[in-house]
């Protein structure tokens, strides 16, 4: 009971790999693309490297627990830089704000636009600071098999904080819509609207602005690389080019994998590809999930992306820019309620060339654009064109760039993207949000209930999605493997 089969390369395969090669497993990961990371792969272009998927570093003590885990630190793989200040937001009209990196400069940052706000945001960051070390020390690692996970100490305490929404906890606080926005805009790393999400997820506020936002030097990638270079160290082999057609099933046990029309024997398999993707690798009696249930769901959206090189430097760019100079609310509806593609889009440029040299040739530019959509819409070069004209004329116009004659490469990235290239479903791009009825236990499970020693880990099962969530998925799904083979083991000695 040593062989373990993972079906993709993302950050919670990369994770559960490393975890089950310490273990004792042989472990080998199948990747369909040429290679690895899934949807946080690099790719290089004419001097430049553009990271494809996540561009945000936040909650860095998740990533220097799991690296301790094996008695490494993330400097022993990449160099982190706080980025200061750590983000900016444009506002109508005429409005900007630069979020500091000090806690206390942004208490004095938040009295200057509300007088009282910063006070208030101390007692605001003080329950999420609460919330953030009741959910990082005991819930996320729980593997959302039970209602009991929950219940703590800590939030038994605060039980209503997941019956009431972060965006009317925010609103008790502060008037000021700039504030609201710089509160709300962390959860949509949750991938659901404020008013769906639990008021106990303020702990990404903690995160945001406490924290700190980071950067690893060379680009996001670079965590791929440590990761990978982590688990070839234990002993795990990676396939790319490896597309996985089939989970064998034998008598309700899987068997293996069909891998570019090849059987490849497992004890157990565990996909961090997509999960109703994986399901589909099953016949439907073996599914545990109906085509219904997926239907049902609230993914978090999908996006348009855009990586853009421009032969020059640009002016009042910092390293991330939010474009919250449209109805935040309205672009919301066209995302969640009414799945259409936004008439005035909110959008966000990463700019790490502003903080790296090595990302972009000297004297250049490396820009990533992103525009947040509902999964599932139909999209055409046409209409991505139409979308980039709309966020670069905004984007040249609030920071007084010209940058559309500048342009010396462009590469698009869509939902038909996200489907052919990751198999997720309906082209999302951040797996399924994390709403109250989506939640811990409420989410798909990472143990399968139909085939035994068949597993799931990432973005659509516990605890959800995310960078860090990821890494800790794959611990949790590790650990379930590690246990169901002592499980084999003790029955195998009666």
């Amino acid at each position: 009971m040593n062989r373990v089969a993972i079906i993709g390369s993302g950050f919670s395969a990369l994770s559960a790999a490393s975890y089950l090669s310490r273990s004792g497993f042989e472990v080998d990961v199948y990747e369909k693309n040429s290679s690895l990371g899934g949807r946080a792969r690099v790719f290089h272009e004419q001097g430049y490297s553009f990271d494809m998927g996540p561009s945000w570093y936040w909650m860095p003590d998740i990533f220097e627990k799991f690296f301790d885990d094996f008695e490494k630190k993330p400097s022993d793989y990449y160099n982190l830089t706080r980025l200061s200040p750590a983000y900016q937001v444009f506002f109508e009209g005429e409005d900007k704000v630069e979020i500091p990196s000090s806690i206390d400069e942004i208490y004095t940052l938040f009295d200057s636009i509300e007088p009282g706000a910063g006070n208030q945001l101390r007692k605001f960051i003080n329950s999420a600071e609460f919330n953030y070390k009741a959910a990082m020390d005991e819930i996320v690692y729980k593997p959302g098999k039970s209602v009991l996970e929950l219940v703590t100490p800590e939030t038994v305490s605060r039980v209503n904080q997941f019956f009431t929404s972060i965006r009317s906890t925010i609103r008790k606080r502060f008037t000021n819509p700039q504030l609201i926005k710089i509160l709300e805009f962390p959860v949509l790393f949750l991938g659901a609207k404020p008013e769906d999400t639990p008021a106990f997820y303020n702990f990404m506020n903690y995160a945001d602005l406490v924290l700190g936002t980071w950067y690893p030097m060379g680009g996001m990638y670079k965590i791929v690389e440590g990761m990978t270079e982590l688990a070839r160290s234990l002993g795990t082999k990676f396939h790319t080019s490896s597309s996985v057609d089939e989970i064998v099933v034998q008598d309700g046990e899987a068997k293996g994998l069909i891998v570019n029309g090849e059987f490849k024997e497992a004890d157990f398999v565990l996909s961090g590809a997509d999960y109703h993707h994986t399901e589909t690798l099953l016949s439907t009696t073996d599914r545990q999930y109906s085509e219904k249930y997926w239907s049902k769901r609230t993914f978090a959206p999908s996006a348009l992306i855009f990586y853009v090189g421009v032969k020059k430097k640009l002016k009042n760019l910092l390293h991330h820019n939010l474009f919250f100079d449209e109805e935040f609310d309205e672009h919301a509806v066209e995302i969640y309620d009414e799945p259409k593609w936004p008439n005035k889009p909110l959008f966000y440029v990463c700019a790490p060339s502003v903080t790296d040299s090595s990302v972009a040739p000297e004297g250049h530019e490396n820009l990533f654009f992103l525009v947040p959509l509902a999964p599932g819409l139909e999209d055409s070069e046409e209409e991505r064109e139409k979308y980039f004209d709309k966020v670069m004329e905004r984007l040249e116009r609030r920071t007084g760039n010209q940058i559309r004659e500048a342009i010396d490469y462009k590469r698009s990235f869509c939902v038909s993207d996200f489907k052919s290239k990751y198999n997720s479903y309906k082209g999302n791009a951040y797996g399924m949000a994390n709403t109250l009825r989506q939640t811990a236990f409420l989410r798909p499970k990472i143990q399968s209930s139909k085939v035994s020693n068949l597993f799931f880990t990432g973005q659509l099962t516990v605890p959800g999605p995310g960078v860090p969530p990821a890494l800790i998925s794959g611990k949790i799904s590790s650990q379930l493997i590690i246990n169901e083979k002592l499980k084999h083991l003790s029955h195998a000695d009666i």
